[in-house]
């Protein structure tokens, strides 16, 4: 996941079409052709309706694109919003890069699927135990 500094962030940017999807919208309204990135609000750290948006947008819309995290960003949320979507965030102000990719470095692997790898890791393991292949 690509961790962006809060004074780094540009909302929009040049050459690229991006959406700033508020987190009370349906992302299932959106017309998705030519999307390069939306941006997903984070209001307040209580306040996870992003989470679903991007799980939407990814595992039944099939938006390829960057899905950005934006807002009230913690590092403790990372490792979730990875696993719901998300490829890169900005972090709050106050939150420091360092100790934010401690947090990937801590939770390497799960064993339930989520957005990105949707089979469980059991299932994947059986699946390129039977191809050959090292998962």
């Amino acid at each position: 996941m690509k961790l962006i500094t809060a004074n780094a962030h540009v909302a929009g940017s040049e050459g690229l079409n991006v959406i700033e999807l508020a987190n009370d919208a349906d992302p299932r309204c959106l017309p998705l052709a030519g999307v390069d990135r939306i941006d997903l609000d984070f209001p307040k750290f209580t306040d996870g309706r992003a989470f679903s948006q991007a799980f939407l947008l990814r595992r039944r819309l099939g938006f390829k694109g960057e899905i950005r995290a934006t807002g009230d960003v913690l590092i403790d949320q990372l490792v979730q919003m990875r696993r719901c979507g998300f490829d890169a965030a900005v972090l709050r102000a106050d939150q420091n890069p360092e100790f934010a990719q401690r947090q990937f470095d801590r939770y390497q692997g799960f064993y339930q699927g989520d957005a990105v790898a949707s089979l469980p890791h059991f299932a994947a393991a059986a699946t390129a135990g039977s191809t050959g292949t090292a998962a």
